[in-house]
C-alpha cells in the first residue's frame, strides 16, 4: 500500500524548520520526506490532500496506566497514599481481564484522537491490554510490573513473550516503585536485567514521603539505592522524579536514564512540580507522559506538555523561561527513545510512519508568530485532524476508523459497576 500526503506544512522533528511538501508512505515505512515538489512516476493507491495543514511526528505517552480510566474522577479528594491504599488498590483487586480489555481500549481511543500513538502501559492482565492495542492499531510498550501482573515468576516469561506478540507491542523490564517492591524482588529484577542487558523503570521519588521513608529505610534515596543493587546498569528511567537530590541527578546522568514528567498528576494529587528546566540544563534525557486517568484525569499529551513548560519557569524562575522546542522533543522523540522505539522519532525516509495531521486553520494557531510554540502553548486535542500509525490511518476528522466508540463506552459504562 503506497499512499502519499500532500499539500502540507511539515515538521520533520529532526530540527526547528517546517517546511511546504508531502510525505510519502509504503506499507507501514515512511518512503520519502518530499520538499521539492517532485512526483513520483510510480501511482500511489491513495492520495491524501492535507489542505495546508500540519504533518509532524506523533506524541508518546511515556508514562501511563492506561486501564485505569476506570477510575476518571472517581477519587479526586485524596492526595497520592490515600488515593492508592482507599481508592485505587480495593477496586483494582476486583479487574477482570474483561475490565482491562475494555477500559484499555477507551484510554487508546482518548490517546488516537488526541494525536498519541505509543504508550508506555503499566498495568495488570497484558493479554487483554496487548489485544487492545492490536484490535485499535495502537503501539502499546509494556512495562512490566510484578506487583500488578501476578508475581515475580511471571516477569522473564511475559518479556519473552510479549517481545515476539505482534509488531505493535513489546515489553521493558520494570517494578511498581521502591516502596512497594521488597529486596529480595528487586534483586531478582537487578539479576534479570543483566541477564537480558535490559533496561529497567519504575515510579521514583514522586512524593516527599516516598523519598523520606526511603532514607529511613535505607539511609539513601532510592534512585541511589536502585542504582547501588545493578538495577539501572543497562539504562532504563524513572517516571515523576519530583524530589530529586543533586545527587540523583548524577546517577540519572551517569546511567543515561530518562526522567519522564507527569505534570498533571503531580498537581491533582499534591506531589510537587519537577523541576524541569534544572534536569535539561543537567542534560538528562526527558519524556512526558500522563500517567493513569484516575490521577490525572485526561490523557492529553498537549496538556502535559503546557503544563511541563509553564511549571517549571514558576518553580525555577531564577533562570529564565524554558524553550518550548524541548518540550515538544521531549514529548516526541523523547518518549520514543524512552520506550526503545527508536524507528518512530522523526519523519525521515525509513522511519515508522506514526504520525498526525495538526489543523492549522483554528483559531488556537493563528497568527503563526512560532508555531512550534503554538503547538506546546496553545495545542490540544481539538487540533488533531488525523492520526496514522505503523501506516495505518486510526482516525480521520472526528472519526475513529479502527474501533466502534460507541460500543466501547456502553461497555465501559456496564463494567464500571462492578468497580464500586
Amino acid at each position: 500500500m503506497r499512499t502519499r500526503y500532500f499539500n502540507a506544512k511539515i515538521f520533520t522533528g529532526e530540527d526547528r524548520e517546517i517546511r511546504e511538501g508531502e510525505l510519502w508512505v509504503r506499507d507501514d515505512k515512511i518512503e520519502d520526506v518530499v520538499f521539492d515538489g517532485r512526483k513520483s512516476a510510480e501511482n500511489f493507491d491513495k492520495e491524501v490532500d492535507c489542505d495546508g495543514n500540519l504533518l509532524m511526528p506523533s506524541l508518546k505517552d511515556a508514562h501511563t496506566h492506561t486501564a485505569m480510566t476506570f477510575a476518571r474522577s472517581l477519587a479526586d479528594e485524596y492526595e497520592l497514599n490515600d488515593w492508592l491504599f482507599k481508592a485505587i488498590f480495593p477496586r483494582e483487586a476486583k479487574l477482570t481481564a474483561e475490565h482491562v480489555y475494555w477500559f484499555t481500549l477507551l484510554g487508546f481511543a482518548e490517546n488516537i484522537m488526541s494525536g498519541t500513538t505509543a504508550c508506555f502501559d503499566m498495568y495488570m492482565f497484558p493479554e487483554a491490554v496487548a489485544k487492545a492495542a492490536v484490535d485499535i492499531g495502537i503501539r502499546n510498550v509494556f512495562c512490566g510490573s510484578p506487583n500488578d501482573f501476578g508475581g515475580m515468576d511471571l516477569i522473564e516469561e511475559r518479556y519473552l513473550k510479549f517481545n515476539e506478540y505482534d509488531p505493535l507491542v513489546s515489553y521493558k523490564m520494570g517494578f511498581h516503585a521502591e516502596y512497594t517492591t521488597n529486596q529480595d524482588n528487586l534483586k531478582i529484577i537487578s539479576d534479570l536485567a543483566h541477564k537480558y542487558n535490559a533496561p529497567v523503570y519504575t515510579h521514583i521519588s514522586e512524593t516527599k514521603s516516598e523519598v523520606d521513608g526511603c532514607i529511613e529505610r535505607y539511609g539513601k534515596t532510592p534512585a541511589v539505592l536502585l542504582d547501588e543493587m545493578g538495577i539501572f546498569d543497562f539504562g532504563g528511567g524513572g517516571f515523576h522524579c519530583v524530589h530529586f537530590s543533586d545527587e540523583d541527578i548524577e546517577v540519572f546522568k551517569k546511567r543515561g536514564l530518562y526522567t519522564v514528567f507527569n505534570a498533571c498528576s503531580n498537581l491533582k494529587l499534591s506531589s510537587g512540580i519537577a523541576p524541569v528546566r534544572k534536569y535539561i540544563d543537567a542534560g538528562l534525557k526527558i519524556a512526558i507522559g500522563t500517567d493513569g486517568a484516575g490521577s490525572n484525569n485526561s490523557l492529553d499529551m498537549f496538556r502535559e506538555m503546557y503544563l511541563d513548560a509553564v511549571l517549571s519557569n514558576v518553580r525555577e524562575d531564577k533562570d529564565g523561561i524554558i524553550d518550548p522546542y524541548h518540550i515538544l522533543k521531549a514529548g516526541i522523540s523523547g518518549g520514543a527513545y524512552c520506550m526503545e522505539l527508536n524507528d518512530s522519532d522523526v519523519l525521515a525516509a525509513g522511519k515508522n510512519a506514526d504520525f498526525i495531521l495538526f489543523d492549522m486553520k483554528h483559531p488556537n494557531m493563528n497568527p503563526v508568530n512560532n508555531l512550534l510554540s503554538n503547538i506546546v502553548y496553545s495545542g490540544s486535542p481539538v487540533n488533531v485532524l488525523m492520526t496514522v500509525c505503523a501506516g495505518k490511518m486510526l482516525y480521520d476528522h472526528g472519526k475513529l476508523l479502527t474501533v466502534d466508540i460507541d460500543e466501547i463506552n456502553r461497555q465501559c459504562s456496564r463494567l464500571v459497576g462492578d468497580l464500586v
